[in-house]
């Protein structure tokens, strides 16, 4: 899984030097690692911006300015948060791209309506912010990965329309 993780890693960085476009992330269940795999690349700096991990519901509200109150009504792992989470993350990191993710990588905090594996993606440009839904399956820790590739990849797919 590494291996695609790092080739999406190169092509963004070559996507975003090629477009001159500057990158940033919001993560929640990833915890670091979409950024990790991004700096990952020599010359990222070139590219990268800034990085904010937030785990908990009150960060989410205090450092990405997303109403504690739509949080409570949707909870945190929702495609309105995740768009909250590109959004706000684009506009308070100076970006010209955001990447978002929140969801449950497990073995516990899954329900009925939201089980293990769900995670919300969600890109975001100046022109717009695009959320998919996802349902990956496996462990804790390919949860993440599988949710960093993804991102990874859906991020790269935004950057080719540009």
């Amino acid at each position: 899984m590494w291996d695609i993780i790092n080739f999406q890693s190169e092509k963004l960085y070559l996507n975003c030097i090629n477009k001159n476009l500057t990158i940033t992330t919001a993560e929640s269940c990833t915890g670091g690692m979409i950024s990790s795999a991004i700096v990952h690349i020599n010359g990222s700096s070139k590219i990268f911006k800034s990085s904010v991990v937030v785990y908990s519901n009150d960060m989410k509200s205090k450092l990405l300015n997303i109403p504690n109150d739509l949080i409570m009504k949707n909870g945190a792992v929702s495609e309105i948060v995740a768009f909250h989470m590109a959004k706000n993350s684009l506009k308070l990191l100076k970006a010209d791209l955001s990447i978002a993710v929140t969801g449950i990588a497990g073995p516990t905090g899954g329900s009925i309506d939201k089980p293990i594996g769900l995670v919300w993606i969600a890109i975001g440009t100046n022109q717009k912010i695009i959320s998919n839904k996802y349902h990956f399956t496996g462990n804790r820790l390919e949860v993440r990965l599988k949710t960093t590739c993804e991102s990874l990849k859906l991020a790269n797919n935004v950057i080719s329309k540009i």
